[in-house]
This record gives C-alpha cells, structure tokens and sequence, in this order.
C-alpha cells in the first residue's frame, strides 16, 4: 500500500550521530564528519518505515551550533511544514546541546507536523553504536499521527521525552537523558510507539513565539553561584549583558554579597533566578530577594532559562510579562 506511505525529513546539523573516529571506539572521535546520506544508509530496514528526503544544515558539533543554525533550521522546518508531500521531521544533533535545541524550537517553529530530534552517545564508527537505532525510532515517530501536535519531541534510547522538559544527565551512557520529575512521554520499542502523556505547556503554534525571526537577539550570560562566587563578576555581566540568568544553589539561592549586588543595581539588565539542580524550582522567594528584583524560572535550568528570557527581551516583553512566560511556558 504504497499510498499510505509517509515522507518525513530528515534534517543533518552534525553532532555524534554522525561522528568517526578509531574502529571500535566511542571516544577520541570528531562529531559531524559522515553525511546524512551515509548516516541514514547504516540503519537496517529504515527504508521500509517510510519514505525519506535528507537534507543538511551543517555538519558540527552540537557546541558549535549559532542563532544562525537555529535560524536555519527553523526556516527549513517551516518550510517543509507547508509541503503537503512532507509528513514529519527529524533532526540529527549532537547531545551535548540537544536539550536547548529542542527548548528553543519548541517555542519557535510555527508547526503541527510531528517534528523530532535524536542523536547518538557513540560514533557511527564505533562497537554498538547507538545512533541507527535512536534514528530508526525518530522516523517511526514522525510518521505516527499520535506524535502531531506535541510541539518538539525527543526519542533517545526507546524513550520520548518532551523538548521542554528533556535533560541531558549522564557524559558517558547511551542512557544519558531524562525528563526527571515529570515523566516520559511514552516509548518507541523497534517499530512501534506508544505515547502515554502530552506536554501542557504552550509550544509551537501556539507559541507567543514562533514569529520570532531569530536575528539580533539580545545578550544573555549565566552567572554561576558557588561557595565565594565572585560578587564583581556579577556586577559586571549586569553593566555588559542585557540580561543575566543566576544559577543559584538549592532553590536558585546566593550568597548575601550576590543579593547585595542585585538589590543595589538599578539599571536596564533583567535577572532570572534559577537553580543549578536538575531537579525541583527557583520560585519567588521573600528572602533570598525580598525586593523582587528577579524572574523565578521555576523548573527551567539555567541554559534553558536563558533562552526563554533572550526571546521575552527580543520581543520587548516586561518583566512582569516575562515572568508570566516563565510560569506558562
């Protein structure tokens, strides 16, 4: 039955998924150096799932990925989101920064096609590698209804999660992600999936932001607290940067010299107050900012927080309006 056949995309931006290196080994590669044609090529069967068109972005490692990749790829997204013959999406990254590429589309592609990320923990060229396996899952997602809708997914080692949600945990397992507190969305075991959850937050088209072109976006930075963190460090990403995310210790907590520093800056700098744990929230806190100079970012990790806190600034947003897309999205 041909007919019922799906199409779905496949978009290349590099990472270990499609890395090479020493026969055998899972380190000592370079991310990014296999074309996707050659990447979709090594996984059995995947031709038989549905019908495949490749396209490529860049070929890097994921911490090498710009606002400019990002800009990219959401055009190329949008783009095959208006193809009637496209289905779905998939998009090959690196880990290390998957978790705020999927974050980041997640809020800014104007989509409702299924669009899902995955990459690999080992190279192609290594004993076991994990990639044929995390990319033949990724297309039988795309190709399920069930996935449209969901805003960004991610499927790694069997496992869906949410983009918002999805946590990078571990440097070395093939099991390197979670989504913590909140559970998976659901699975996908060989060919077949099976959801469980959908996410709640806004996401994609219904995203305040998905009309955000990406170009000049504000500078961001983290300031990361410690026991003795530097209170001049901060004081100065406050004068440099157009807004500072705080990754503060336990609920997003400081020294009483960070607080002094916060509490005496009056200038155009926004703060968001986030904790460095991978687990739990930076809520408003009566003591720890008891003139309210900061933004809770909730559950948001700090690189994520800083992404969200670049688009409310690029749109013009308030801080009372950007403390609001923190509780919401």
């Amino acid at each position: 039955m041909a007919e019922d056949r799906k199409k779905i995309a496949v978009i290349a931006t590099g990472g270990t998924i499609a890395g090479a290196g020493p026969a055998g080994d899972s380190a000592g590669y370079r991310a990014g150096e296999l074309p996707v044609e050659q990447v979709v090529k090594s996984v059995p069967g995947l031709a038989d799932v549905a019908d495949l068109e490749m396209h490529t972005v860049c070929q890097v490692d994921s911490n090498d990925v710009t606002f400019g990749v990002y800009r990219e790829v959401k055009k190329l997204v949008e783009a095959l989101e208006a193809d009637p013959s496209v289905d779905g999406v998939v998009i090959t990254h690196g880990t290390d920064t998957l978790e705020e590429t999927a974050f980041l589309l997640n809020l800014v592609l104007d989509v409702k096609k299924p669009v899902v990320i995955t990459g690999a923990m080992r190279p192609a060229t290594a004993t076991s590698a994990d990639g044929p396996g995390n990319l033949m899952q990724a297309v039988c997602l795309a190709a399920d209804d069930q996935a449209a809708g969901m805003g960004v997914l991610v499927v790694l080692s069997n496992m869906v999660f949410a983009g918002r949600d999805v946590k990078k945990t571990d440097s070395m397992s093939t099991d390197a992600f979670r989504q913590n507190d909140f559970g998976l969305l659901g699975y996908v075991r060989d060919r077949r999936v099976s959801l469980i959850h959908r996410p709640y937050r806004f996401h994609t088209s219904a995203s305040r932001f998905n009309v955000t072109d990406l170009r000049d976006m504000p500078e961001v930075e983290i300031f990361y607290v410690h026991e003795e963190a530097d209170p001049g460090l901060l004081r100065y990403m406050l004068e440099r940067y157009d807004g500072v995310v705080i990754a503060g210790t336990g609920g997003g907590n400081y020294p009483r010299a960070v607080q002094d520093v916060i509490e005496s800056w009056d200038g155009d700098c926004m703060i968001v107050r986030a904790s460095r744990l991978p687990e739990g929230e930076a809520v408003p806190d009566e003591v720890f900012d008891p003139m309210q100079r900061t933004i809770a970012a909730y559950d948001l990790m700090p690189h994520k927080a800083r992404l969200l806190l670049m688009l409310g600034l690029q749109s013009g947003r308030s801080r009372e309006e950007v403390q609001e897309d923190f509780r919401v999205y």
